[in-house]
C-alpha cells in the first residue's frame, strides 16, 4: 500500500474518506517525527537487552508510565559503558513509530547519566583528546612480566577491592610478594594521590608490575580514574599497570591508557601473575623432559662406551695381528715381483719377434732401388728433351711476334722530340722533329703537314 495516500483516493458515499491501518500509521509517524524530533529524555533503564547484532533494546520508564526505546549498534558503541537496568539516564532521542504494530517508540542517538552530563560530556572530550595523542596506542603498551618477582597494588587500605586482590593472589601466587601503595580512590584529593603512589613505585622500582583497581560504583564515585593527570602518569610509568576499576561494564580513562584492561580488581590479580598451580605443572613438565633427555644422552653415552671397549684389544695380539699382516704383505710382494719379471721376459720375447719380421731385406731393396734409378734417368733425359724442344718453338714464336719482326716486314716506328711513340697524327705540330726507326737503321724528320683519318 502506499503510504503517501492523498485523503481525496478513497471515498464513501462520495462524502468521508476511507483510511487503511497502513496508511494512519503513516501519517502519525510523520506526525510524530515532526512534533518531536531529537529532544532529551529523562528516565530509568528497564528490560535492558543486547542483541547479537549489538544493538540495544530496552524500556525507558518513570514513576508514571514508559516507552520502548532501541539504540543501534553504531551509537551503542560511542557510549563507552553499559547502562544497567535500574540507572537513571538522559536520553537525545527522536521519537518514530514502529508502523507493523502501531507501537509508538524512542530512538536514542546519544545518552548521559541523569544529574552527570557534564561529566560524561567532559569524559567524551578527554578520551578524544588523550586518543589523538596515541596514550591509547596498542603498540606503545609494555608487555608484562610473565613471572613478576613482586606486585605492587594501588588502592585504598580500606577498599574491598583490595582485600578481593590479596585473596586473589594468595590463592593464585602466594609465592608472590605483594607491595601496597595506599591512595584514596574516590573524592578530590584522589586523583593527585593516585598520581602520588604511582610515581612512588616508578621511583623505588620494588615490583615488576602494578594493579591499580577499585570496586564499582557510579560515574561519580569512578571519576578520579578519569583525571587526565592520573592518565598520563600511567601512560610514563616504568611499570606496566594493569587496571581494575569498577565492573564489567565500567570503563574509565584508566582503562584505557593502561597496559591491561581487566573487568575486575579480582581479574587484575588474577592476569597478573601465573597461578601456582600452573607454575608447578610447568616445572614438572620441564623436568621431565629434563630427566628424558638425560636418560638418552646416558643411553647414546652408553652405546658408544660399548662400541670402544668391543675395539680394543691386548698388545699382544694385536703385535700377532700385525705379523700376520707383515707375512701376507711379504707373500703379496713376492708374487709381485715373480709375476712382473715373468710378464717382463714374455714382452721381450714378443718385441724380438716383432723386430724380426720388421729387419729390411737388403739385397731386395738394393735391386729395386738401381731399377728406380734407371728409371727415374730414362724420365729426367725425355722430359727434358721435350722441354728444349717446346723453348724452341716458343722462341720461333717470340721471334715472329716481336717488334723487330714486323719492322723487318715494311713498318716503322715513330717518336716525338720526347721519344714518345706518335700514334695520332693530329698530335704533331708543323716543324716538330720526329725519329723514325726501321727494320734496319732509323731516319730524323721535320713535320711539314698532319692529316687525321675520319
Amino acid at each position: 500500500m502506499n503510504p503517501h495516500f492523498s485523503l481525496d483516493s478513497a471515498q464513501k458515499d462520495g462524502n468521508e474518506p476511507v483510511w487503511t491501518v497502513a496508511q494512519l500509521n503513516s501519517r502519525v509517524g510523520r506526525l510524530l517525527e515532526a512534533s518531536f524530533s531529537r529532544i532529551w529524555l529523562r528516565g530509568e533503564v528497564s528490560n535492558f537487552t543486547q542483541a547479537a547484532s549489538g544493538h540495544w533494546y530496552f524500556s525507558i520508564k518513570d514513576e508514571r508510565a514508559a516507552v520502548r526505546a532501541v539504540m543501534f549498534r553504531g551509537r551503542a558503541q560511542a557510549v563507552g559503558f553499559v547502562p544497567r537496568s535500574g540507572e537513571r539516564f538522559e536520553f537525545r532521542v527522536t521519537v518514530s513509530l514502529y508502523e507493523p504494530r502501531g507501537d509508538y517508540q524512542v530512538q536514542v542517538d546519544s545518552m548521559r547519566r541523569a544529574g552527570l552530563g557534564d561529566l560524561h560530556e567532559a569524559f567524551l572530550r578527554l578520551k578524544q583528546k588523550l586518543e589523538t595523542e596515541g596514550l591509547f596506542d596498542p603498540q606503545s603498551k609494555r608487555p608484562l612480566a610473565q613471572m613478576p618477582q613482586r606486585i605492587g597494588v594501588v588502592t585504598s587500605l580500606a577498599a574491598a577491592a583490595l582485600r578481593d586482590v590479596l585473596t586473589a593472589l594468595k590463592r593464585r601466587a602466594p609465592h608472590v610478594p605483594v607491595v601496597v601503595y595506599p591512595a584514596p580512590v574516590q573524592g578530590a584529593d584522589a586523583p593527585a594521590a593516585l598520581v602520588k603512589a604511582l610515581q612512588v613505585a616508578g621511583q623505588r622500582a620494588e615490583v615488576d608490575t602494578l594493579l591499580l583497581v577499585r570496586g564499582g560504583g557510579s560515574l561519580e564515585d569512578l571519576w578520579a580514574f578519569n583525571d587526565e593527570a592520573l592518565a598520563r602518569t600511567i601512560a610514563a610509568s616504568p611499570i606496566p599497570v594493569i587496571s581494575g576499576v569498577g565492573h564489567e561494564t565500567d570503563f574509565t580513562i584508566a582503562d584505557f591508557v593502561a597496559d591491561l584492561r581487566a573487568p575486575t580488581p579480582t581479574a587484575a590479580a588474577e592476569l597478573a601473575c601465573r597461578s601456582r598451580a600452573d607454575s608447578l605443572q610447568a616445572v614438572d613438565a620441564a623436568f621431565n623432559a629434563l630427566t628424558l633427555r638425560q636418560l638418552r644422552l646416558l643411553e647414546r653415552a652408553s652405546l658408544r662406551l660399548d662400541r670402544a671397549r668391543a675395539g680394543l684389544v691386548s698388545p699382544r695380539q694385536r703385535l700377532a695381528q700385525q705379523a700376520e699382516r707383515l707375512a701376507a704383505l711379504h707373500r703379496r710382494l713376492d708374487q709381485a715381483a715373480a709375476r712382473s719379471l715373468e710378464r717382463a721376459l714374455g714382452r721381450q720375447a714378443l718385441l724380438a719377434a716383432r723386430l724380426e719380421r720388421c729387419r729390411p731385406q737388403l739385397e731386395g731393396h738394393q735391386r729395386r732401388l738401381a731399377e728406380l734409378g734407371q728409371s727415374l734417368e730414362r724420365i729426367w733425359v725425355t722430359g727434358l728433351e721435350q722441354r728444349r724442344q717446346r723453348l724452341a718453338a716458343l722462341a720461333k714464336m717470340l721471334e715472329a711476334l716481336g717488334p723487330n719482326s714486323v719492322l723487318e716486314r715494311g713498318y716503322s716506328i715513330t717518336r716525338n722530340a720526347e721519344g714518345v711513340i706518335v700514334k695520332n697524327g693530329l698530335d704533331l705540330k708543323i716543324g716538330e722533329t720526329l725519329q723514325i726507326e726501321f727494320g734496319r737503321g732509323s731516319a730524323q724528320t721535320k713535320v711539314l703537314a698532319t692529316h687525321g683519318l675520319l
